[in-house]
């Protein structure tokens, strides 16, 4: 074997960028999931500035979660019965309405929580209808067996986002303000607005019905009957609900490690530190189109994320003894839950993807997109309200302990999933 095709076998699989609708909208991605960091930093960074309570921000949670699962189930039945390019125009068009809104009340100065969280619930119900919609045309677009390297180079473009969105937001924060970062974000969704414009058109194989409540039980029964999809599923807000704490990353930042209440370095820094784990997997995931065991890859990679988010909540509570080791320490934690939570998510996304009909393809994403960003916004709600109980240390570790618990059972209870294959 030549030294070119260990290294293709090393690095990420490029293939699918050689055809031109995904290229398109893959590069489009690298500039608009940046700015879309901004708004995900400066929102809860915002609310605890004016409140100076992580409780409040973990209502992001509530707010997030609603529509998200109300638009996401109905936005996936949409998916299903209109032309796809037609239903991802007009969604990105409100995700640029909605970063627009963000700015004025900005630079209006209205510091009003009430606002912000409106805002963001309606930016989720959005961005519920777009995503679902926006997976569900990845198998038109590139062949099936290509999907698992499809996924990770959209995770690694999303995560290397998250990175350089938390960095440049946590400083420019104090500097700048929130105006600028709701600003930021409203140009660059422009690109993604274009990318979508040049997609051809995209009707449904053979749509059934119409895109009501109907359709939305009927894609549930489709679920239900599809144990394994189904567990894909459970195995995931497992590893959400218990072990995310991004909730606490504001008083992390303060409380553990010193830094300013506004923002700043020490928050930035843990924002960035798990997407940048996921843009190392990613970078390093020339591999996953050879793993033929996706079940166990899921568990694995979950157990991974668990036993990070476990010692995360341990170097945090250290952290009074010695700051600094233990900022680092934390970050190399959060660095090794983003690359695994790349490999489950890319591993999951594929499952989906090629099991499923292609008429109920935008409703199992509608399913998918309620579990993967509603799991998150359900963990902001019990990690805001367990840190006013135990501290910030006890609710991530004692989280990470609960993913390790539940991956445990599943894979014990359920063989079939650990056994699955493509």
């Amino acid at each position: 074997m030549s030294l070119a095709d260990r290294l293709r076998g090393v690095f990420a699989d490029v293939r699918p960028l050689r055809q031109p609708d995904f290229r398109r909208l893959w590069v489009a991605n690298i500039v608009t999931v940046i700015g879309a960091q901004l708004t995900v930093v400066a929102v809860p960074a915002q609310i605890y500035a004016i409140t100076d309570s992580s409780g409040m921000v973990g209502l992001t949670g509530v707010f997030g979660l609603v529509p998200l699962i109300v638009f996401g189930l109905w936005g996936g039945a949409l998916a299903d019965h209109v032309d796809r390019r037609r239903l991802l125009e007009i969604t990105t068009f409100g995700l640029v309405a909605t970063s627009a809104l963000f700015w004025v009340q900005a630079f209006l100065g209205l510091n009003n929580v009430w606002l912000l969280l409106g805002l963001f619930s309606l930016q989720q119900a959005f961005f519920a209808v777009n995503q679902p919609t926006r997976t569900a045309i990845l198998p038109k677009l590139i062949p099936l067996v290509q999907l698992p390297a499809a996924n990770a180079l959209n995770m690694t473009v999303m995560s290397a986002g998250a990175i350089a969105g938390p960095l440049v937001g946590g400083a420019l924060i104090p500097v700048l303000g929130y105006s600028w970062l709701y600003l930021i974000d409203t140009v660059t969704l422009l690109a993604t607005l274009y990318a979508v414009y040049k997609l051809p058109p995209l009707p449904v194989e053979s749509p059934k019905g119409s895109p009501g409540l109907r359709s939305v039980i009927e894609g549930l029964r489709y679920l239900a009957w599809h144990k394994i999809l189904l567990l894909s599923f459970l195995v995931d807000l497992i590893a959400m609900v218990f072990g995310m704490p991004r909730a606490l990353y504001p008083e992390i930042a303060h409380v553990a490690f010193g830094g300013p209440e506004e923002g700043g370095v020490e928050f930035a820094l843990l924002y960035a530190a798990m997407p940048l784990g996921a843009v190392l997997g990613g970078v390093f995931s020339g591999w996953v189109s050879r793993v033929r065991r996706h079940g166990m890859a899921v568990l694995v990679s979950i157990g991974v994320w668990g036993t990070a988010m476990a010692l995360l909540g341990l170097w945090v509570g250290l952290a009074p003894l010695a700051t600094r080791m233990m900022l680092g320490a934390s970050l190399a934690m959060l660095v090794v839950g983003g690359a695994a939570d790349m490999v489950s998510a890319a591993f999951r996304q594929s499952m989906l993807l090629s099991a499923a009909d292609d008429d109920v393809r935008g409703r199992l994403q509608g399913v998918f997109i309620v579990v993967v960003a509603g799991g998150p916004r359900v963990a902001d709600v019990l990690h805001g309200a367990a840190s006013e109980v135990v501290g910030p240390a006890w609710a991530t570790g004692g989280g990470g302990l609960l993913v390790l618990v539940g991956i445990a059972v599943v894979a014990v209870a359920f063989p079939a999933f650990r056994r699955y294959r493509p």
